[in-house]
């Protein structure tokens, strides 16, 4: 992947809107984003089920180019059957471009009414190996093997990232999840490397704990928490159990992340039963969309995403229903929207 432009000067972004409900969320994000007034120009493609039907390939040469061409994405959920059909798309995008980082923001918001509060974390998951590699075989009817692979080089590259993302953010400590009581080779050489990487950062507290006792741990006091540094696996459950305290998948946004490119989606699936009836919640496709201009540099109309968004969950007026209110998706949209004030007419708002 690299970054591309068009002709025009509008910086090209390749759209998927995605299956289930990803083209109604992902339309909202796309309306959230026009509003700030950054130009973009959107190459949209097909992928997952919804390519599977029309061109028998979940994953079309035409998305794989336009993603070649623009280096930048904004996805919506894809469909993965359970133990049936194509493997997943999103992990197949994620190994083929060499998105290593998946990182998840995971904040409170003011009128989203969980039990816990003034949540403010950030998962940070090793995304190309561990148990999703996908090496696994049948030894025998009834005996199948899965291979974990953990390597030096990636874990030392996460662990950098983690580290580089805490010192820019201001954060405060990193804390490596881990199961090396059990898993000494692989985990193992997991913290070892995060070890190394974190004598580079003296400013930051480096901690680590075993997987079950941080899952406990998050639940009882989240706040304990600041960047959490996991392997793939463990930061893909982990990462769903963050969510679920401040309001579940709706509201958490998510980017994948490599040396050249990024991939920008809402981290909820598909969700079937309500697609096409206007109920989905858009809010972690417009937050995903915010984390897309800040990585092109427009800091300002990320912000005035954020700070909109968050204005009208504070207010409790407009919550759709997985938030216990009943507004649709377009009328979430239009109150954010709203909450931003005029559209900007100049994308210079870099600051």
């Amino acid at each position: 992947m690299r970054k591309g432009s068009s002709s025009n000067g509008a910086r090209a972004v390749t759209l998927i809107p995605g299956d289930g409900i990803g083209p109604e969320v992902i339309a909202a994000a796309v309306a959230v984003i026009e509003h700030t007034g950054v130009k973009l120009r959107w190459d949209e493609q097909i992928a997952g089920m919804t390519a599977f039907k029309r061109a028998g390939n979940p994953v079309p040469e035409a998305l794989l180019k336009s993603l070649r061409a623009t280096g930048v994405a904004l996805k919506g959920p894809l469909e993965t059957r359970v133990g049936e059909g194509y493997r997943s798309i999103n992990v197949y995008l994620r190994k083929t471009f060499n998105l290593y980082a998946n990182l998840r923001p995971v904040r409170s918001f003011q009128g989203v009414h969980t039990p816990f509060r003034d949540v403010d974390l950030v998962v940070v998951r090793e995304n190309t190996e561990d148990l999703y590699a996908g090496l696994e075989h049948q030894i025998t009817p009834g005996v199948v093997e899965s291979i974990k692979v953990i390597t030096a080089r990636a874990s030392r590259r996460i662990a950098r990232f983690a580290f580089e993302y805490a010192r820019r953010e201001g954060r405060r400590c990193v804390t490596a999840i881990h199961k090396a009581n059990i898993m000494k080779l692989s985990d193992g050489l997991f913290l070892k490397c995060a070890r190394e990487v974190s004598s580079a950062f003296p400013e930051l507290r480096y901690e680590e704990q075993i997987v079950d006792a941080a899952c406990m741990r998050l639940v009882t006091d989240p706040q304990a928490f600041d960047v959490l540094l996991l392997e793939n696996l463990y930061g893909d459950i982990v990462s769903d159990l963050c969510a679920g305290l401040v309001g579940g998948l709706g509201v958490v946004p998510g980017a994948n992340y490599g040396d050249k490119g990024a991939i920008f989606e809402a981290v909820h699936g598909t969700a079937p039963d309500i697609a096409g009836k206007g109920l989905a919640n858009p809010i972690a496709a417009i937050l995903s969309g915010a984390m897309l201009l800040e990585y092109l540099g427009h800091q300002q109309a990320a912000r005035r995403i954020r700070n909109a968004t968050g204005e009208v969950l504070q207010s409790g007026n407009t919550l759709t229903r997985d938030l216990g209110g009943s507004a649709t998706t377009r009328q979430m949209t239009d109150a954010i929207i709203a909450a931003m004030g005029p559209r900007t007419s100049s994308a210079a708002d870099r600051a």
